[in-house]
């Protein structure tokens, strides 16, 4: 059921003094309609029915009884201003979340065997060397590798080396490491799998051939990466086909036994519709995940996901759910780094009425007592890229699949079940930590909050540094060059299907003072 929010400026443009009678109401019973959400669509409608009668009843003149002897006056007209668009958005409901250990959580996240094949330990140190860097603090052989990497004993007893989840969910800013900041700079325009064969030619010499056990514990992300590496290949640098892997991963996989079949059950096309990576420190405000919301109910069984690259069968999927209730936990923990350049707190008071004014309905609002509404936000209002959710709302062989693969077998089974559900629009996320998650919206088309805030600066071509430095504090977000057309990897192409730059236009109507002091105020959340 949509909800219509009528603002009390939209009540107050309405030209008859009844309806003053409507908004005392109407004000008076935000709160109790808060906490019960269905009264709430019924309440909406009646007003909305009761504002239409009105406005056919009702004249902004007084009428008085003609004179036939008289010649009538002309009414001086009296125009109305346009009318404030009405914000179109579902409420998200919240679902029950497994409770766990963050320090477990953390151990697990960093060094534990979620991903189960990969390539051999002293393999990938003589292909890619020492990594000393040891940002996440580790210990043993994972002290010697980089952060994206996790070594862990196989089934059969050999260490492997695979990506963990630090290559997509841990970043840098300002030279600051974060973990739960997305990853901004990865690389997807490759095909990942051009050089596995050479890797699994290296592998066969080194151990003995492809009955070694090496080669076994080797094996199964050799396939995987062979599946996914020719479907998920970005336009541009920076981005991420995290849908895409998903989609290739399942239509590999039984959906009950969970078990791998070389030969895909689905056709899936080259198309990649790519996101951003959004930051962990907001999913603890959220009742729905992923920018489209169609992750419901367990958040736990959704992060499995990544174990599908390496996994053998639903008995391994089961010991790693066990794990996910920790690693929830430690999500939950995360909170946003706070902005590290100067702020001019003046400037920033002035941000917060305005901000209270124009974000806080969908947005939430970030005072000490603060609410997040979990909104569901129409492609109509919103009007952003709705590729995205188009991809799930409209019905095709593969989407028929995917959603079935993800509620009927192993994943949507169980006493802590996930559900997939695809009802259009995008979530209005939390805004904690907005300095440091550009570039925005949910493909990452905009470089900075300036550019968000006035679609039309916003950059049909543009690339950056991918240096993390390379912060524009003014503008908040990344130093950018405008460029006429595509000319490298670096470029961002907002002409490509699924990366458009338009929608979210409400901001468009301030004035560059206001936006000022709205990034300003930002700043400070």
């Amino acid at each position: 059921m949509r909800i219509a929010l009528l603002t009390r400026k939209q009540a107050l443009g309405m030209p008859s003094l009844r309806l003053a009678t409507i908004i005392l109401i109407f004000e008076t019973s935000q709160n109790w309609f808060s906490k019960h959400a269905i009264l709430k669509v019924k309440f909406c409608h009646y007003v909305a029915l009761l504002f239409v009668i009105i406005l056919h009843s009702c004249s902004s003149n007084d009428v008085s009884p003609m004179n036939p002897d008289s010649e009538p006056e002309s009414p001086t007209p009296n125009p109305q201003p346009e009318p404030e668009p009405i914000i179109e958005v579902n409420n998200i409901p919240a679902s029950a979340q497994r409770s766990g250990d963050s320090d477990r959580g953390y151990q697990y996240l960093i060094s534990g065997p979620y991903m189960s094949s990969g390539v051999p330990y002293d393999a990938f140190i003589a292909g890619f060397g020492e990594d000393n860097s040891n940002l996440l603090g580790r210990t043993g052989d994972n002290a010697n590798i980089s952060h994206e990497y996790t070594a862990v004993t196989a089934s059969n007893g050999v260490r492997v080396v695979s990506p963990n989840c630090m290559s997509c969910h841990a970043g840098f800013i300002n030279d600051e490491f974060i973990v739960g900041l997305g990853n901004h700079s990865a690389d997807f325009t490759i095909n990942r799998a051009d050089e596995i064969d050479l890797v699994s030619t290296a592998i066969s010499l080194l151990y003995g051939g492809q009955e070694s056990e090496e080669w076994q514990a080797y094996d199964q992300f050799r396939k995987g990466i062979l599946a996914i590496g020719p479907k998920t290949i970005t336009e541009s640098r920076g981005l991420n086909p995290a849908d895409k892997i998903t989609q290739v991963l399942v239509s590999h996989r039984d959906k009950n036994t969970l078990e791998w079949v070389d030969e895909p059950m689905v056709e899936v096309d080259d198309e990649v519709i790519p996101t951003d990576v959004p930051a962990w420190w907001l999913l603890k405000k959220k009742n729905a995940m992923f920018y489209h919301g169609i992750g419901r109910k367990d958040f736990c069984k959704s992060f499995i996901g990544s174990s599908l690259l390496t996994l053998a069968d639903k008995a391994k999927a089961e010991e790693v759910d066990e794990k996910m209730v920790d690693v929830l936990a430690y999500i939950y923990s995360l909170e946003p780094p706070s902005y590290p350049f100067d702020i001019d707190t003046g400037l920033a008071a002035q941000g917060k009425p305005i901000f209270e004014e124009n974000c806080v309905k969908c947005h939430g609002s970030y005072d000490s007592d603060g609410e997040y509404p979990n909104l569901m936000v129409s492609l109509e209002t919103v009007g952003t890229d709705p590729e995205l959710s188009n991809r799930y709302t409209q019905s095709s062989e593969l989407n028929d699949y995917f959603l079935d693969w993800f509620n009927t077998g192993w994943f949507g089974s169980g006493t802590a079940p996930l559900q997939l559900f695809a009802e259009g629009g995008y979530i209005a996320p939390p805004l904690d930590g907005i300095w440091a998650t550009a570039p925005y919206f949910h493909n990452g088309s905009v470089p900075t909050l300036a550019d968000v805030l006035n679609s039309k600066n916003r950059p049909v071509y543009w690339s950056r540094s991918f240096n993390d430095t390379d912060y524009d504090i003014e503008k908040m977000g990344w130093n950018y060059v405008r460029e006429n057309s595509k000319t490298s990897k670096n470029t961002y192409d907002t002409t490509f299907k699924g990366y458009g730059k338009e929608g979210h236009i409400f901001g468009d109507e301030l004035s560059e003072t206001e936006r000022q002091s709205l990034l300003e105020y930002l700043k400070t959340l």
